[in-house]
């Protein structure tokens, strides 16, 4: 079974050491601007959402990249851009539903390739707001999630009826 990243944004508290040990690691400078995740901040609200490359089983970055410049590695899962072949058209920026292919001041695309297997941002994250993990895992954890905000919506409904 593939592992994929999960994203729980109730953990994440900006701190964006995700971001400067991505950047540290793909570019060698530390630098958030140019990580393959983005934290998106609504810092009145204190809100942070990690934004990554979900690796999506039907991507639409590969369909729409007309040099045909990515492609899916089969031991990681990750989709990868191949350099050689990118022309920086964009596309795959552009078509993106999660915002999870990015590009940099120098055209360059960015985007995750979940570091051979071992994803840094997830060493990093010390709130736990970032996993790596089997799907059946995170389909079995979001259905916890999921019945235990309908067990509070239950008790709320019960303590207004009484």
């Amino acid at each position: 079974m593939q592992k994929i990243l999960f994203v729980d944004p109730e953990k994440c508290t900006g701190c964006r050491l995700c971001e400067i040990a991505c950047s540290l690691h793909h570019e060698k400078v530390s630098n958030p601007s140019r990580a393959r995740i983005q934290i998106v901040k609504w810092e009145n609200a204190g809100l942070f959402i990690p934004m990554i490359c979900q690796q999506c089983e039907t991507p639409i970055c590969e369909i729409v990249c007309p040099m045909g410049a990515i492609s899916r590695d089969e031991k990681t899962g990750a989709m990868l851009i191949n350099k050689e072949l990118c022309v920086g058209c964009k596309l795959c920026v552009m078509f993106c539903p999660l915002g999870g292919v990015g590009i940099d001041k120098n055209r360059k695309i960015l985007k995750c390739d979940l570091c051979d297997g071992d994803p840094l941002c997830v060493k990093y994250c010390i709130p736990g707001a970032l996993q790596f993990m089997d799907a059946n895992v995170i389909n079995i954890k979001k259905r916890r999630i999921a019945a235990e905000k309908l067990s509070e919506l239950m008790k709320k409904l019960l303590e207004v009826s009484l």
